[in-house]
């Protein structure tokens, strides 16, 4: 028998002025996506705002539907918009943010695992890590430098390519 360790390298910080003045404008862009949110059935707001290489700002809000798995979380809205609407551009930073009237959101919100999945294939497609911040309504702020660092042990193109046995 083997057995290996995966170390993940992440930061705390107590309040948003610990951070770099863009990951702070990032958070309040994902703040502000908090108000497009549509979330009557969990009543779980989410709010998520991406920069592209060039600078630019996409912000996306988690969509519920009454039939949940035709819903979407905030964090692939905004990708795939960033994805058809800058096809090519490279995705440098995401900030995610949640808000609820029923639960503590006191603390980091980190991404589900299909947004982990859907956020990883545009860091390897791009070639290039892409920063992860996270903070609930209030507290502390978490902060990745890759996607992959919320999903080491990913699927990816490799697994679904054929090879004899």
């Amino acid at each position: 028998m083997n057995e290996e360790r995966v170390i993940i390298t992440y930061r705390y910080y107590q309040n948003p002025s610990e951070i770099p003045t863009e990951e702070q404008e990032l958070l309040s862009h994902a703040k502000r996506a908090l108000l497009g949110s549509y979330a009557p059935y969990s009543q779980f707001n989410v709010g998520c705002a991406l920069r592209l290489e060039d600078g630019t700002i996409v912000q996306g809000s988690n969509q519920e539907n009454m039939a949940y798995p035709s819903g979407l979380c905030a964090e692939r809205v905004a990708i795939f918009w960033a994805g058809s609407n800058h096809p090519g551009k490279k995705i440098v930073a995401i900030a995610i943010t949640a808000a609820s009237k029923v639960v503590s959101t006191d603390h980091p919100i980190t991404p589900c695992g299909s947004c982990r999945q859907s956020m990883l294939e545009y860091e390897l497609n791009q070639c290039s890590p892409i920063k992860i911040i996270m903070q609930g309504s209030s507290g502390r702020i978490m902060e990745v430098e890759s996607v992959s660092s919320l999903l080491p042990f990913y699927f990816n193109e490799v697994d679904l390519k054929h090879q004899k046995l």
